[in-house]
């Protein structure tokens, strides 16, 4: 066995723990522990926070303070990171895997990683600091050591030597490929199967790095503006695609739904027998790929949140609940449709489509020869723009482990790894990459648990002077 192989044994072994069901318990526990010590707001307050979220995306926001960003541009950056490929290879490696009961234990999973994550965004905004160019800056490394005290700051360190190497596998180099893959599959359809598909990945890695390193110029300023055009667009690009597919479908709404409730406690009755899958496997991977896409309890969002021109702690958390809605709840789901309505899913089948494929298959079920081109579009911009949030994730990281000399030799690597992805072959960085996203939220669970009394004083406090009206609504 070659280096290559016992590594890929290595991490295989390792991804088992990570993401296996004692980390999931520990995931979603952890979510359902600050629902209820925070009162369940993600449902006796989520009128609410879609108000002073969702209602606010469409009011300017004059920002003063030239060391931050809108609070709106402070969740589009996260939400770049967050809508990425997990929510098409995600849900349809779960569906592929779990059979359609994953889809429940998904969105099941996103109701209680509201809480988490609305945790994680108040505590970087708690704890957060200016750095030496006057930006806020936080995240888990920072309410690590400032809010736990300097003996745990061992804790904060990992964590940040985690995220500064994720970051070049879940946020640079399987994005870029997933988005050369899709162009290259699209411009082989367009020309009839005339292209390059070599030169074409090379042209797309090489437009790619030009945007990402223009927009790294105008730091997080300019991060925050690009992410605040793109996500809606991507959102409703995407979202109208799949309600088109799924009205063309629309008889099978029923069937579907009856079978991801079934799914979920009866997997085997749900997919016709056709394989042994057991509610463990639709429950694990249901939940893993639902926290793989909204990222909720792995820390990484917190970052863009910290540089928010905000009010105050729970004001910005309050997105945090709004981010999970609109990745899991709304384009999770809206993925997951496709799939099953169209009938593109199988299981048991061998060479049955999955990943990218699985997703062009069911749109294809309407759009034909032309479901590669929207998928192409939909990864492209997805990816896009993870990679831009992600590569100022890993550069925090780094600038908390080394201070601010090496935040440009840090992005001139990540703009240069994208030529790799554009590339090579990928499997085993996708599957490395997985494992680090996972460790990345073991010491910021540790914190979130360790810091849950100062989120509920907030929260409490927070929520005692919008009943008495003193905050207004």
């Amino acid at each position: 066995m070659n280096f290559i192989e016992q590594l890929g044994s290595f991490n295989s072994a390792l991804n088992g723990i990570v993401w296996g069901p004692p980390m999931l318990i520990l995931i979603v526990g952890t979510g359902i522990y600050l629902s209820t010590r925070v009162g369940f707001i993600q449902f006796r307050r989520f009128g609410h926070a879609m108000k002073n979220t969702l209602g606010k995306c469409f009011q300017k926001h004059a920002v003063t303070d030239p060391g931050a960003i809108s609070p709106v541009q402070a969740v589009t950056t996260a939400l770049a990171a967050t809508v990425g490929t997990g929510n098409i290879v995600g849900v349809t490696g779960a569906i592929a895997v779990g059979g359609p009961g994953a889809v429940f234990w998904m969105e099941v999973a996103a109701l209680f990683g509201m809480v988490t994550k609305y945790a994680e965004v108040a505590l970087s905004i708690k704890y957060r600091e200016r750095n030496t160019h006057g930006d806020w800056v936080g995240g888990p490394m920072y309410y690590i050591t400032n809010g736990l005290g300097a003996k745990w700051k061992w804790l904060g360190i990992t964590f940040a030597v985690l995220g500064a190497l994720a970051c070049f596998g879940i946020g640079n180099m399987t994005q870029m490929n997933s988005i050369a893959s899709s162009v290259s599959e699209a411009a082989t359809m367009i020309s009839g199967g005339a292209s390059n598909d070599n030169t074409v990945k090379w042209i797309a890695g090489i437009v790619m790095a030009i945007i990402v390193a223009l927009t790294y110029l105008g730091g997080i300023k300019r991060i925050g503006q690009v992410t605040e055009s793109l996500v809606p667009i991507m959102a409703v690009i995407y979202i109208i695609s799949s309600f088109i597919v799924i009205f063309a479908h629309i008889g099978n709404i029923g069937p579907v739904l009856k079978n991801i409730f079934w799914g979920a406690f009866n997997p085997t009755a749900a997919v016709g027998g056709a394989i042994g899958i057991s509610i463990s496997t639709a429950m694990t991977k249901g939940v893993a790929r639902g926290v793989f896409s909204n990222e909720a309890g792995l820390g990484s969002a917190p970052i863009a949140h910290a540089a928010a021109d905000t009010k105050g702690p729970v004001q910005q958390g309050l997105f945090g609940i709004f981010e999970v809605f609109a990745d899991t709840t709304v384009i999770c789901t809206m993925t997951a449709l496709v799939i099953l309505m169209s009938g593109a899913a199988s299981w048991g089948v061998e060479g049955a489509p999955v990943g990218v494929a699985l997703t062009t298959a069911a749109f294809a079920s309407y759009f034909g020869n032309g479901a590669s081109i929207v998928v192409a579009i939909g990864i492209s911009l997805f990816a896009g723009s993870t990679i831009l949030s992600w590569g100022l994730y890993g550069t925090r990281c780094a600038e908390y482990l080394f201070g601010p000399k090496v935040i440009k030799p840090y992005q001139l690597l990540f703009i240069a790894m994208l030529l790799v992805g554009a590339t090579m072959e990928l499997n085993l960085a996708w599957d490395i990459a997985d494992t680090l996203n996972g460790l990345m939220a073991i010491p910021n669970l540790i914190a979130l648990l360790a810091l849950s009394p100062i989120v509920i004083k907030l929260t409490r406090e927070y929520f005692a002077k919008v009943d008495s009206n003193s905050l207004g609504s």
